[in-house]
């Protein structure tokens, strides 16, 4: 099923959330006449590529085209009509600037894969209920009814001045006729009559405009403190969303609703706005490396009528330079790692109106400078740890001094890695192993503080690496070998191997489970069960694969084809059901790269004089006697066991090992 079918399964509120991102980034017509195509195209890997960028853009027109085709065909006026305006749309926008809409399909599926991930989770965690608390929180309502009294106030006195202009324009004809009369005339009784009928429009004139302007006062009172007692905090909300979106959580950051609140459409202006991009420039330097912006870093904005008529900026080719150190300096020694150092990039510019100057601002998130790919997963730690922890965009001395988070917190944000990365966030029992493997096994583990040293820096123990380097290495795993996989729940992953024989224990010989190895960096095992000639049952558990093994052979084809040598020396393979009870073939069936005896076939055109070889995971299985409960070892085969199973396959296979699970002929 694909991932749009289903999005379209969803409840309601999952929908709505959709429904709302869609909205502000995505044509959602494209989306769903397009799914299968979108979602086997890697819009990821072209939102930093941009020759891929352009093709796929100019490829997506090309569906497009072929979809109006067939809509003419059908004769859908109205779906004719939109396809023609979103197509004239997208290749106006993204035309030169083929990586944008790259990044934003990619962030689209992305959030379909969080949402779809939060709808199968039992528990909201409490990061995800704050947002969703604040989006419809009593002082959104409260904004609601002010802006709109504000704007009815407002157009009261738009009403007032308009009486008060007929009304000098009314006093201004009378005056100039009175003054036109000949002096003799001006005694008459009907002059004086004129006369204090123009002194009671005088009066009149005097307490309306004294009233305008104290109602105006009044409105702009009130804005101000809609301003500052309401609008600002929405303002800081939509931040903090956006540094939740950032670090995987839900991307309802956009800013449709707080534009309709304070937006002010600017007039025609006979200059262009120019906007000037700096790094660190509002703040004492805390790290022990200085950089300076490379390339075009003054830029004109420009109307983008798709947005309502905002006026917007695209950075497309800065870089960061490092500065050299001044002589006789250290360089980078200091406290903090390379991957610790925060940086912030600054927007200024200047807009004049009506004689008034107005100076403005901005600055992004945090960002972190690396030199190198290998510093890629600690940096990105430290962008997790800086977002969940801290709402000031200009705290770059954050990691001189970082606080702790609670469990509950970094979990829930853990899980968020794996929905938007891999399409798939973990459920309860996952996060609690993942827990124990943090702090080991607690009573409660709600409130517990850790520290960032504990999740980044300090090694997990007995083993050579962090707790945050392992998971990330899963990560890549999934990402790279496995991910269809673990998208559809066929992988339990994050389980220890304790719990792992308490599932097993009771299950049919041959059902086994796959998870993460724990010694492992990014390795994944399976773990099967058979009875004993005594009838006590055995755990077997085959030396964790990595990317390395898995990129010579795919995954499903190694659970398919997986034998095991025995003690008469008969190969067998001895995967059956996939915890609880799934056979093996119906559960991954369709990730096989072919049937196995496809593969045992000389195909035409090969070559001449040899038979095709394929790869064959084989272990010898010993048994301890003196301790038939612990797992199995499973050895590599020698030479001679070699030779007895090729007694047992079909002569056209040639098995060739890899590792220690595969003998290397």
């Amino acid at each position: 099923m694909s991932q749009w079918s289903q999005v379209q399964q969803l409840e309601i509120k999952f929908l709505e959330q959709v429904d709302q991102f869609y909205d502000d980034n995505f044509p959602m017509e494209v989306r769903h006449l397009l799914a299968q195509w979108i979602e086997s195209q890697d819009w990821e890997a072209a939102s930093n590529n941009e020759p891929m960028a352009t093709i796929l853009l100019q490829n997506l027109l090309i569906q497009l085209d072929e979809q109006l085709e067939r809509v003419s065909q059908e004769k859908n006026l109205l779906l004719i009509h939109n396809l023609k305006r979103i197509r004239k749309l997208l290749q106006g926008k993204y035309h030169g600037n083929p990586m944008h809409i790259t990044v934003i399909i990619s962030n689209c599926l992305r959030e379909e894969r969080r949402i779809l991930a939060a709808a199968s989770m039992p528990v909201q965690g409490p990061l995800e209920k704050q947002l969703q608390n604040s989006v419809v929180s009593e002082r959104q309502r409260n904004v609601e009814h002010k802006v709109s009294a504000i704007k009815n106030s407002a157009q009261m006195t738009e009403q007032d001045i308009k009486y008060l202009e007929d009304l000098q324009e009314e006093f201004d004809f009378r005056y100039k006729t009175i003054q036109s009369i000949e002096q003799g005339d001006k005694n008459s009784v009907l002059m004086k009559q004129e006369m204090v009928m123009l002194q009671e429009m005088l009066n009149t004139l005097d307490y309306k405009r004294k009233e305008v302007l104290s109602k105006m006062a009044q409105v702009i009172n009130e804005s101000d403190v809609l301003m500052n007692n309401m609008l600002l905090e929405e303002l800081l909300d939509w931040k903090r969303r956006q540094q939740i979106a950032c670090i995987g959580g839900p991307l309802n950051s956009g800013l449709d609703q707080l534009q309709n609140w304070l937006l002010i459409k600017l007039p025609e202006l006979n200059y262009q706005i120019r906007v000037k991009a700096t790094i660190d420039k509002n703040v004492a330097t805390v790290s022990n490396r200085r950089f300076v912006l490379c390339g075009t870093h003054v830029k004109a904005m420009n109307m983008d009528e798709s947005a309502n008529g905002s006026l917007s900026v695209e950075f497309r080719h800065l870089q960061p330079k490092e500065m050299k150190s001044s002589a006789g300096s250290k360089g980078n020694e200091g406290p903090q790692m390379v991957t610790e150092e925060l940086h912030s990039i600054s927007f200024e510019t200047q807009v004049s109106l009506y004689g008034l100057t107005i100076d403005l601002e901005t600055s992004s998130l945090p960002v972190v400078m690396i030199s190198n790919v290998s510093q890629l997963p600690n940096a990105w730690a430290s962008i997790i740890w800086y977002n969940l922890l801290s709402k000031d965009s200009q705290n770059l001395g954050f990691f001189n001094n970082p606080p702790t988070a609670t469990l509950s917190q970094l979990l829930e944000v853990l899980s968020w890695q794996f929905s938007s990365y891999v399409g798939r966030g973990l459920n309860s029992e996952q996060l609690n192993m993942l827990a124990e493997k943090l702090i080991g096994q607690q009573i409660s583990y709600t409130d517990y503080q850790l520290s960032w040293a504990k999740f980044c820096k300090e090694h997990l123990p007995g083993k050579s690496f962090t707790f945050w380097v392992w998971l990330e290495a899963i990560l890549d795993l999934i990402k790279k070998h496995i991910l269809p996989l673990w998208i559809d729940g066929y992988i339990m992953g994050f389980v220890s191997k304790e719990k792992e024989r308490v599932l097993l224990r009771d299950k049919m010989p041959g059902t086994f489970l796959l998870r993460f190895s724990e010694s492992n960096l990014g390795g994944i095992t399976f773990t099967w069960v058979d009875p004993s000639e005594n009838g006590e049952v055995r755990f077997h558990s085959v030396e964790p694969y990595n990317k390395g093994r898995l990129t010579a052979l795919p995954f499903a084809d190694i659970l398919r084809d997986y034998k095991v040598i025995l003690a008469d020396n008969v190969p067998e393979n001895p995967l059956k059901y996939l915890y609880p009870d799934i056979p093996k073939d119906k559960a991954f069936g369709k990730y096989y790269s072919c049937q196995p005896n496809e593969v045992s076939r000389p195909t035409e055109g090969g070559v001449k004089g040899y038979v095709p070889a394929v790869f064959i995971p084989i272990s010898k299985i010993l048994y301890d006697s003196t301790d038939p409960h612990s797992p199995s070892d499973l050895l590599p085969m020698s030479p001679s066991v070699y030779a007895v199973l090729r007694e047992h396959l079909s002569p056209t296979v040639i098995e060739t090992a890899v590792c220690c699970n595969f003998f290397h002929s």
